[in-house]
């Protein structure tokens, strides 16, 4: 999405680490989404699904480095050694999730949310030693709301009698991964409440 630019678009006005995020600047182009995740555990966020999708996914090259700095710089080589905590690494996620959220909501442009849960393992697809599944596949999960979305999953994981499932729990909460939810509903991204209909 970012061959051709990026752009900004504002952060949430409640945003405590980002002041703009940086998308693609061929985002414009698309009249509808589907945000279409793998759930599974991750080395930095502690989980993937659709918030992460919908941040770092998102994120032009530049605004990958945005919101991995926390707000510190758009510097891809110098986001590694900003200084900055990991939840707010994690608060950064969620600011950019929900601006672009915003963003579509601005543009009257509709999104849906689909996260499949196979082959669940503790690292991501885009680590090249991503390692085995660690737990048997959950089931898929959709919905209009991203935070109602990511909860039923994690919701899930921790529901699990797999034997795996502790450890992607202790791979998300060493991460404070959990922590996006209650943030993201904060900023008024959806609700952790949900109802589980089953298809």
């Amino acid at each position: 999405m970012d061959a051709e630019g990026e752009f900004e678009i504002p952060a949430p006005k409640n945003s405590k680490h980002l002041k703009y995020d940086l998308i693609g600047e061929n985002f414009k182009n698309y009249d509808a989404i589907v945000n279409l995740a793998h759930g599974k555990g991750h080395a930095m966020g502690g989980f993937g699904a659709n918030l992460k999708n919908q941040s770092i996914g998102i994120a032009s090259r530049n605004g990958k480095a945005y919101i991995h700095s926390a707000g510190k710089t758009k510097s891809p080589k110098l986001c590694w050694i900003s200084k900055h905590k990991q939840i707010d690494f994690i608060e950064s996620m969620a600011e950019a999730a929900t601006a672009v959220s915003d963003y579509l909501k601005e543009e009257n442009k509709p999104i849906i949310y689909i996260t499949v849960a196979n082959a669940l393992s503790l690292d991501c697809d885009c680590d090249s030693k991503q390692g085995d599944p660690v737990m048997s596949d959950i089931g898929i999960f959709a919905s209009l709301d991203p935070v109602a979305n990511d909860q039923a999953f994690i919701d899930a994981i921790w529901a699990s009698k797999d034997k795996g499932a502790e450890d992607l729990k202790e791979r998300i909460d060493t991460r404070e991964g959990r922590a996006i939810l209650p943030y993201a509903e904060a900023l008024g991204l959806g609700s952790t409440k949900y109802d589980l209909i089953e298809i």
